[in-house]
């Protein structure tokens, strides 16, 4: 797998994401399939206890296009864009198709019944079998294994998880030997299928400019976000691709 900032990366498609899914439903076993963005990597670059965490995922995707165009930079042409809500419907249709049941945890009460009533509008007949808005605060030992043991008695083979990052992915990681199923970070794929926020155009997508679209949606909660994280993430990125040049050139 390749290295960006020092996470390992996936260079795959939205074809393998759904066909290994649907391989490790087959299991008992648990697995974390995760979406990386600018955000989730500078974080991952802060706290090296969450870089290793990272690594030891079953796939970590480039979500974003600046991870993708680093990762080509670095020599991996044939690295693409695996967008976690695309993914998400994508693993849904799969999930429809082979009666997968699946479960949804995290998002507020209201997005998560909208969630669910349109995935069981889109995808008649999916087995929607564990849905949960935890609260917006610190679970206890004892909350904690309730909501575990919950999970496990409802039989999802797939969670998809939606508690922002990078608190998901340490949610995921953190419980990926006490919840026997895929668990997948999908963030914002919530709020997008239930109608409660609105998804950049393609056309910014295709360019990198989603984060300017959410930026404008919501000020206040993405500013300081961008400012502290996309100016160093150009520094490190160049740093790497300057030192993996010159080792090339010795």
């Amino acid at each position: 797998m390749p290295d960006l900032l020092g996470v390992n990366l996936a260079v795959s498609s939205y074809d393998e994401v759904v066909t290994r899914c649907v391989d490790w439903a087959k299991g008992s076993e648990p697995h974390a399939v995760l979406f990386a963005n600018v955000h989730m990597l500078m974080e991952a670059h802060d706290t090296a206890g969450f870089r290793s965490d990272l690594n030891r995922a079953d796939m970590v995707n480039p979500d974003g296009m600046p991870l993708v165009w680093a990762l080509r930079a670095l020599g991996h042409s044939n690295a693409r864009r695996v967008y976690g809500p695309d993914a998400t419907e994508a693993l849904l249709g799969a999930a429809q198709r082979a009666q997968i049941p699946i479960g949804f945890y995290g998002g507020s009460e209201a997005t998560l019944s909208k969630l669910v009533a349109e995935v069981e509008r889109q995808y008649p007949g999916i087995e929607v079998v564990f849905q949960m808005s935890p609260p917006f605060r610190g679970l206890s030992e004892a909350e904690d294994d309730n909501i575990v043991r919950q999970i496990t008695n409802s039989g999802a083979r797939w969670l998809f998880v939606g508690l922002g990052c990078p608190k998901q992915e340490a949610w995921i990681l953190e419980h990926r030997n006490r919840v026997p199923a895929v668990m997948l970070g999908v963030g914002a794929a919530f709020d997008f299928i239930a109608g409660s926020k609105p998804q950049a155009p393609r056309w910014m997508m295709r360019h990198g400019l989603e984060w300017v679209f959410r930026l404008v949606s919501e000020p206040r909660r993405l500013a300081g976000r961008y400012l502290k994280h996309n100016p160093r993430f150009v520094v490190l990125f160049l740093r790497q691709w300057m030192t993996r040049d010159m080792l090339k050139a010795r």
